[in-house]
């Protein structure tokens, strides 16, 4: 039987979900960007990918693996809108060019709640000049988890990022969108899952994926510690986000969000339509 191309973000969210997977010889594994993972899917360079939620809705036909997921039920921390002024009176918005499905969720966010239309533009995630010229910054990922206002980090997982890393400027508010979809819905927030074509994983590759992200759940401590190794500070964090704020199932509230997502979506103009969930 050939290996599975399996693509994985490398983002500390997704680490649970392919613990002890590079040491499964059936799968051979790689990590991107979200923006990336679903480029190679797309483009056929992987057979299954860890794909922004959005992206299932852009290729295919494909399955997804059920039960798993990269999900928040409320505050999820590492996907934010910094703003230099009150949301009602921001005009432009700068996206994180790393992102998919965070850039659909805030076009969905102004049209449903916030009630703006901004001029958009994508810029690599420096929050200094992406609010250099624009009213407001979407973040995602490890760039947002530790973006702090007291003092200066360094961000280890986008490559394209300025490694010199970032302060927060005086004044900028951080608004938690998966806090603010839970609030204007009551479910929760899908922004990832492993999906591919038809055919390509068996039924025991799907069971060697629910058991690594169980294995990888239960060791918060453990993954976090690992990757930020030297930052005992980024360390506690890190524990705390896997723990607190990442939900990795994708049950039938994840279910309802994700498709309640895909509606609203459509509606705003971010993709053409809506399909139906298909599992493998």
């Amino acid at each position: 039987m050939s290996r599975v191309r399996l693509g994985a973000v490398g983002y500390l969210n997704a680490r649970p979900l392919v613990f002890g997977l590079d040491a499964v010889p059936r799968f051979q594994l790689r990590y991107d960007i979200p923006s990336e993972c679903a480029r190679v899917l797309h483009d056929g360079k992987i057979d299954v990918g860890l794909i922004p939620s959005i992206e299932y809705l852009r290729g295919g036909p494909y399955r997804i693996v059920p039960n798993v997921a990269i999900a928040s039920h409320g505050p999820v921390a590492s996907v934010a809108l910094y703003t230099a002024k009150p949301i009602e009176r921001v005009r432009s918005i700068a996206m994180d060019t790393s992102s998919r499905t965070s850039v659909a969720l805030v076009h969905v966010l102004c049209a449903r709640q916030f009630n703006i239309e901004p001029a958009v533009e994508q810029r690599g995630p420096d929050i200094g000049e992406m609010l250099a010229h624009c009213d407001a910054a979407l973040i995602i990922g490890d760039n947002a988890l530790v973006l702090d206002p007291r003092r200066e980090v360094r961000l280890k997982a986008d490559p394209t990022y300025d490694d010199r890393g970032a302060r927060l400027p005086p004044g900028v508010e951080k608004i938690d969108l998966g806090e603010v979809w839970t609030a204007m819905t009551g479910l929760p927030f899908v922004y990832a899952f492993w999906a591919g074509r038809p055919g390509a994983l068996v039924r025991n590759d799907v069971a060697a994926l629910e058991r690594a992200r169980d294995a990888g759940v239960a060791q918060p401590e453990k993954i976090a510690h690992e990757y930020f190794a030297g930052s005992p500070e980024h360390q506690a964090l890190g524990a705390r986000y896997l723990r607190d704020n990442i939900k990795y199932d994708l049950g039938e509230a994840e279910r309802a969000g994700l498709e309640l997502f895909y509606r609203y979506a459509a509606e705003a103009g971010v993709v053409a339509g809506t399909k139906r969930l298909d599992f493998y």
